[in-house]
This record gives structure tokens, sequence and C-alpha cells, in this order.
């Protein structure tokens, strides 16, 4: 697996996802965090963005995802995100951390986020 990444973090979008019925009414704000590994080889040498993965529409991908069709999990965002972006064929590797920072939890906590990994 080559060494070079892009990484897109922070990417905040307002969803609808969650078990209980109320996360799915009122919505909260998920944060996406993206690193994609691929050779920028073909990118750095010819200065051409149709070599290199684009991260505006690696944003918008995952932008609408969070902000599509509600699901239970985090976890299924996480993979759905990653297995769109894992279809680049450029790529080696995609991770995706889709972070829940109001989940519903009666503690104090600063964040709750899960992690998938798609290798090809």
């Amino acid at each position: 697996m080559p060494g070079d990444r892009i990484t897109l973090t922070g990417l905040k979008v307002f969803g609808r996802h969650g078990v209980f019925e109320h996360e799915k009414r009122e919505g909260q704000h998920f944060v996406v965090d993206i690193t994609a590994w691929l050779d920028l080889t073909p990118a750095a040498t010819s200065d051409d963005l149709t070599t290199t993965l684009h991260y505006g529409e690696l944003a918008q991908l995952a932008a609408d995802i969070v902000g599509g069709e509600p699901y239970d999990l985090i976890e299924s965002v996480a993979g759905r995100i990653a297995d769109e972006v894992v279809k680049d064929e450029r790529l080696s590797a995609v991770e995706v951390t889709v972070h829940k920072p109001s989940a519903p939890i009666p503690l104090d906590f600063a964040d709750v986020a899960v992690t998938v990994r798609r290798d090809r």
C-alpha cells in the first residue's frame, strides 16, 4: 500500500441517524473524517486534478450520505461512505470516522466515534 494519502477532517453535516425516534425526527450534527490511500505520484508529476482524488467531490459524497437516508447506527453510515469511496480503483484503502458528539448518553463526554476501514 502506498504511503501517500489524502485526508479530509472535520466535515460537519446535519443528519438524522440514531436508534431513537427523536434522533431521526430532530436530527443532529455529525462530523466525518476520511483518509484515502493512493499513489499521488501521477498528480505530483503532472499537476493534473484528474490524476488524483478530488477532495471536494469526496466531501460532497460523504455529505450526501450523512445528510441522506437515516440509519440506526453510525457504523452503517461510516460503512456506506467507505464502501462508496473505495469504489475508486486508484485507492488502496480508505478509513472513515463518523463522530456523533451529541449522542444520547446521560453522562458528560466529548465525543463518540466509529471508524471503519476498507482495503482493496
